[in-house]
């Protein structure tokens, strides 16, 4: 895939892209968590004002990280819908249309705390709903970062991301991918997919893995350039 970057995780080979996005190679599978759809309309109908055109941004996202690979399948690692204010017309007509132009793929959402709340997804569009976990090869797919038995866990629901720089007015925080040890912590996180949604700092641990994105790449983070 453009501008992506390949790892080893749980012997399996693991593409990490720009988007946010990942991909599972050998199942041509991709990762999403996060996206959030109709967030910012929840917000606009509570009188918050908040930007338009979020929905269409994570969508154009989304093609370009099914664009850039060649997967059969997408798996949202819940949190899909961000509540049940995301079923306004626009927001459901926009990803009707999406849908209509990517037939072919397979989707599958993991339920998480959003989704709880937003309700599943139309029926109209085509995905396959479960709780989690979903087991694929050596991973569990979740939407809660949390341990499951004999499997490396991905997840999403923490919105990670990392600060760099040196003095305080110096610093940048970008949005990670963050890989526990394989034996001791066997949980990931990947970052928020969607374009209007918050970041949280990560407690990272001495065998953590970080892999921030920003310019359009991503890139391994060591241990020194992390800033607490």
């Amino acid at each position: 895939m453009k501008g992506d970057l390949h790892i080893r995780l749980a012997g399996a080979d693991v593409a990490l892209h720009p988007t946010g996005g990942a991909c599972l190679i050998e199942h041509q599978t991709l990762l999403v968590a996060d996206a959030h759809f109709g967030k910012a309309v929840s917000f606009r109908r509570q009188g918050v004002p908040v930007p338009q055109g979020t929905t269409t941004e994570t969508l154009t996202q989304l093609t370009r990280l099914v664009a850039d690979s060649s997967a059969r399948r997408v798996v949202f690692l819940g949190d899909f819908l961000h509540s049940a204010r995301s079923h306004a017309a626009a927001t459901l007509a926009a990803l009707s249309r999406w849908r209509a132009d990517h037939a072919a793929l397979q989707l599958t959402l993991v339920r998480g705390n959003h989704d709880d709340r937003a309700g599943d997804p139309p029926v109209a569009l085509g995905m396959e709903v479960m709780d989690e976990p979903l087991p694929l090869g050596p991973f569990a797919l979740c939407h809660h970062p949390q341990p499951v038995d004999g499997a490396y866990v991905l997840a999403g629901h923490w919105h990670p991301c990392i600060t760099l720089g040196g003095r305080a007015n110096d610093r940048v925080r970008l949005p990670c991918f963050w890989f526990g040890d394989e034996v001791q912590h066997p949980v990931g996180v990947l970052p928020a997919f969607g374009s209007f949604t918050g970041m949280h700092p990560v407690a990272l641990r001495d065998n953590d893995k970080v892999y921030g994105v920003a310019g359009g790449e991503v890139r391994y983070v060591p241990s020194s350039s992390r800033r607490y």
